[in-house]
């Protein structure tokens, strides 16, 4: 019985670590591939048209409405996001 308690306190332990940030959460620890979906994911949700094959073949253009980057409506938070991801992009010289 005591191992159980032990095992069950351990457990109870390690629950507030499960909230923390882990290796790999953010776009310092992502790929160019991870850089490239993240990125063009917040473009999808504020409604751009995609253009290039790869990016109409994952990400559809079902509910687009602006067919110019420069007329997606962003929110700052969404502005700075994008430029994070891009200068990891420009840091890990992913493909354009």
């Amino acid at each position: 019985m005591r191992t159980m308690t032990c095992a069950a306190l351990g457990a109870l332990m390690l629950l507030p670590l499960a909230g923390q940030a882990r290796a790999g959460d953010g776009p310092e620890f992502w790929g160019c591939g991870e850089l490239w979906r993240n990125r063009n994911q917040i473009y999808k949700d504020a409604g751009y048209c995609f253009t290039t094959q790869r990016a109409v073949r994952s990400f559809g253009n079902a509910g687009c409405a602006h067919d110019s980057i420069e007329d997606v409506p962003l929110s700052a938070n969404q502005r700075r996001d994008v430029a994070e991801i891009r200068r990891y992009e420009r840091i890990r010289r992913c493909p354009r």
